[in-house]
């Protein structure tokens, strides 16, 4: 699924309009009466007061609508309209016409004495700006927003909140309304995604206006977010003739005293991943457990307690190295050596990052197509600092195009990029913040590179499918705080099973 800048969403608006054809104001009309059907979900009770703040643009005058099928349907709205300017938009005038035809008239707020005391129990309805927004509101304006975020009622934001930027760094956090509930038209949008937004935007939910799909689809430069159509576009179902040979021999490489719990759950990610065949390399002290907790894994070992020589024997088609690793010197040098000879992609995690990040020769060894999953932490210490959640993106894309490598940055809406653009998850939730989450994660990925998926559609279906897999087993049966790695892999399969051809 596409995500569209404000550019690209005023460009879709026009395209709909010429090409449906439908006027301004009957789109407007669409998007509202999707509004007024979606709070209605809510089951809101008969006397509860609807409290509407409305700009003086298009994102006003959806409020405007929302406002009028409210009132149609028997509910005590109040509407305010934040007078900043007398220049309202053409559609905004229309729909204040309309509203003022069923002898309704709102208020206007010229100042901050304006506005009146907020009801504690009404619900808000934020439609003050849109995606257009150029800078912070400030004046008296940041003020009425104050008042709003001390309501203790629930706030609902019509497409976007109100004072937050759709694609450039927060700069006044007291500007910007804290909805509980953001109700967006057709697309996701960039600011969604990021940790610093999260605490304005709350829950969010896409509602499909009936925007030109057609022109969306040819929509170049966009940023992506994964979904199960996308996630089915990137599976490849085994074949009736397949078999172990053909599926693929994955190599994990890790594990060290007290560490090798790592490996055993990536080896398992690489197993539920399809790989017909994984082998395992540790130090002698994970022969054992190996062999003892995943019986399908074939095993070889390096030194007593962690790994110096990486010279095994097994030929795989991936490799994967990280997950309980260590960072003992002579692991560093052998790993080091390691890189120097060895030119096919790989999947690098954990300990294998922490390595590579302590000199910037050794990132210059990361071969080609190689997949990266570091957590915030370990980019910071492959990339540098960042000064907000844009300059993050920015560094990863920059870091994914010099090594020429797909970087996986871990989180909420975990970003992947190979350098263009950035492609988020939408799988997942909460539960994946627990110990070994990642390390069956770099199983995954490497079960999927040993059987010939490329890099970037790896990491994309490898993402999607561990978090589905955990937003399965919290709909099934575990909570969040009880949801452990192991019960990735339990729910893998029917991640799935949910991609297959129907």
């Amino acid at each position: 699924m596409k995500i569209l800048s404000a550019e690209q969403m005023r460009l879709t608006d026009q395209a709909t309009i010429q090409n449906e054809p439908i006027s301004s104001t009957d789109l407007m009309e669409r998007a509202a009466d999707r509004c007024v059907k979606r709070i209605l979900e809510e089951k809101p009770a008969a006397d509860l007061e609807f409290w509407i703040f409305c700009g003086i643009g298009n994102n006003g005058g959806d409020g405007l609508v929302i406002a009028r099928l409210l009132l149609g349907l028997g509910f005590k709205v109040h509407t305010f309209i934040l007078e900043f300017s007398t220049n309202y938009s053409p559609d905004f005038n229309i729909n204040l016409e309309r509203l003022r035809d069923q002898g309704y008239e709102p208020d206007l707020i010229r100042n901050a004495s304006d506005c009146p005391d907020i009801a504690d129990s009404c619900w808000i309805i934020d439609a003050i700006f849109g995606t257009g927004l150029s800078r912070a509101p400030g004046g008296w304006l940041r003020e009425v927003i104050a008042q709003i975020n001390r309501s203790p009622s629930r706030v609902i934001s019509i497409d976007f909140p109100s004072g937050l930027f759709s694609e450039v760094p927060v700069e006044d956090p007291e500007s910007i309304v804290k909805a509980s509930l953001t109700l967006t038209f057709q697309q996701p949008k960039l600011a969604f995604l990021l940790p610093s937004a999260y605490q304005f935007v709350g829950e969010w939910e896409i509602l499909d206006i009936g925007l030109s799909n057609d022109f969306i689809e040819q929509l170049e430069d966009c940023h992506e977010l994964i979904d199960l159509k996308l996630a089915r576009q990137l599976f490849r179902q085994k074949g009736r003739f397949d078999h172990k040979g053909t599926a693929g021999h994955s190599l994990l490489l890790g594990g060290s005293f007290g560490k090798i719990g790592a490996v055993i759950l990536a080896s398992k990610g690489a197993l539920r991943a399809g790989s017909g065949l994984v082998s395992v390399y540790v130090p002698k002290c994970g022969y054992d457990p190996l062999q003892t907790a995943n019986p399908e894994v074939m095993v070889e070992v390096d030194d007593e307690q962690y790994i110096q020589f990486f010279n095994f024997r097994t030929k795989p088609t991936a490799i994967g190295i990280g997950p309980g690793l260590g960072t003992h010197i002579k692991t560093k040098k052998g790993f080091v050596k390691f890189l120097k000879s060895h030119s096919d992609p790989l999947v690098l995690d954990a300990d294998a990052l922490n390595i590579i990040s302590e000199h910037d020769e050794i990132k210059e060894l990361i071969p080609a197509k190689s997949i990266l999953t570091p957590h915030p932490r370990e980019f910071e210490r492959l990339a540098g600092p960042w000064a907000n959640d844009f300059e993050k993106l920015q560094k990863q894309q920059e870091f994914a195009r010099r090594y020429n490598c797909v970087v996986i940055l871990k989180g909420a809406y975990t970003s992947i990029t190979q350098g263009p653009n950035i492609i988020f998850n939408g799988s997942g939730n909460p539960a994946l913040a627990t110990a070994g989450s990642g390390d069956v994660l770099t199983g995954i990925l490497t079960g999927l590179l040993a059987q010939g998926y490329d890099s970037l559609p790896a990491s994309m279906l490898g993402v999607f499918l561990h978090g589905r897999a955990a937003d399965l087993g919290i709909e099934n049966e575990e909570s969040q705080e009880s949801f452990i790695a192991s019960d990735i892999l339990k729910f893998y399969g029917r991640a799935v099973k949910e991609l297959y051809s129907r």
